[in-house]
């Protein structure tokens, strides 16, 4: 398969689908990458690096998905991209449709087959590919506070961890998950005083045995939201609700009732944000005033960060790419769609009801075939012997007979051998 890797245009955005070391992982695979040039120079990843693994450099963005069969980049494509997708390449990406009919419809129009990072979903529900950003956010979202917090840039003027004989600041942080962890852990290494709201009382306890009497852990109801935020020096706002718009549970009449330069930083700003007032900004310009309260809403935090958010992503992407180039690779109309399948379950699995299974009435629910990837095509065929079943009475899969051997070079099993997520 030949794997494009375009330069991101967003602004402000200097991260790159693809790191070297990812390049050299696909091409030892067999696969061809292409990369458009000077895609990764912002960050040291030279068009020479590229090469120096077995990348092709493209002239422009047009040869790039023009050629490629599937299209690796890390933001959702924009406006002036949406030409050069064309039916039958697969797209892989962060997307954040919720509160972006317009790409969603172009996206359609399309007809590629987008497969958005932050909705593959592994075991328990975890959310591997958005993990690894998500961790960088909610660091990002206390460094970005405590800068918002200084009188230059319209806060209050509050040291986030305060000194002797004046107290700390008091961080709220709306959402227990691996944002507001990961915000709580930067917020509490700067010795301010944290509060964590989250509705899951299993989210709660397990942070409470983490931290101790270090962290105020307080179950999330209306009034709890009100009289904590209304306190607080930083808020947080780290929900999610996978695949969909964040609901908005800070109003603009609480938002009016805060502190004169208190800060709000909205890490769920890319699927529409959590405060009622909240609108998207760049790192340019990454901050605006309502009410006289701080508002930090920079859709791509990670971005900042460029080549930390690159190689921490393609860590937890690589696995994935790597199993869509080798399962998804002919094209022709004469095979059974590529479309077939549903959701990867984790870097060797995919939850597959092929349309010959539905045909027979025979439905592979929720176990993974096993079986060989036919380099030639898409055709995913899984041997009699290795097929996972699963009873109408929903008892546990039976696996019958041993995998199947690799088939000689290239043609290696897809395993049931899923990985936690961080």
């Amino acid at each position: 398969m030949l794997i494009g890797v375009p330069k991101e245009i967003k602004k402000d955005e200097h991260r790159v689908g693809l790191a070297p070391a990812s390049v050299h992982e696909l091409v030892v695979h067999g696969h061809e990458v292409i990369v458009e040039t000077n895609a990764g120079t912002s960050i040291g990843f030279s068009d020479d690096v590229f090469r120096g693994v077995g990348a092709e450099i493209g002239a422009s963005a047009e040869e790039v998905f023009a050629r490629a069969d599937m299209i690796v980049k890390v933001k959702e494509p924009q406006p002036t991209e949406y030409p050069l997708l064309r039916e039958g390449q697969v797209l892989f990406t962060y997307l954040h449709l919720a509160p972006d009919p317009q790409q969603t419809a172009a996206l359609v129009e399309s007809g590629c087959v987008a497969v958005a990072y932050e909705t593959v979903t592994g075991r328990g529900g975890a959310l591997p590919l958005l993990a690894p950003m998500s961790e960088v956010a909610g660091r990002m979202s206390i460094q970005a506070g405590a800068q918002a917090l200084e009188k230059i840039h319209g806060g209050a003027g509050v040291l986030l961890g305060g000194v002797p004989g004046e107290a700390p600041a008091k961080v709220v942080v709306i959402g227990g998950g691996v944002v507001g962890t990961n915000a709580i852990r930067m917020a509490m290494g700067m010795e301010a005083q944290v509060t964590v709201l989250d509705r899951s009382l299993e989210r709660l306890t397990t942070l409470d045995f983490q931290y101790g009497g270090r962290l105020n852990t307080i179950y999330s109801t209306r009034h709890a939201l009100e009289e904590y935020v209304l306190d607080a020096d930083l808020v947080v706002g780290a929900v999610l609700v996978p695949g969909a718009a964040a609901p908005k549970l800070v109003t603009r009449e609480m938002i009016g009732r805060m502190r004169p330069g208190s800060v709000l930083v909205d890490v769920a700003i890319d699927q529409g944000g959590c405060f009622e007032t909240s609108k998207a900004t760049t790192h340019s310009d990454p901050t605006y005033i309502v009410d006289d309260v701080v508002h930090y809403c920079v859709a791509n935090m990670p971005g900042a960060v460029a080549k930390t958010s690159t190689v921490a992503l393609n860590n937890a992407t690589l696995p994935f790419a790597l199993a869509l180039s080798t399962c998804i690779v002919d094209r022709s109309p004469t095979r059974p769609s590529h479309r077939t399948w549903a959701t990867i379950s984790s870097p060797r699995r995919m939850h597959w009801q092929p349309d010959r299974h539905r045909a027979t009435g025979r439905r592979l629910r929720s176990g993974a075939v096993r079986g060989t990837c036919d380099r030639r095509g898409c055709h995913f065929r899984p041997s009699r012997r290795n097929r996972v079943r699963r009873d109408v009475r929903g008892t546990r899969p039976r696996r019958v007979g041993r995998p199947a051997p690799p088939r000689g070079p290239g043609r290696s099993p897809i395993r049931d051998c899923g990985s936690e997520t961080g």
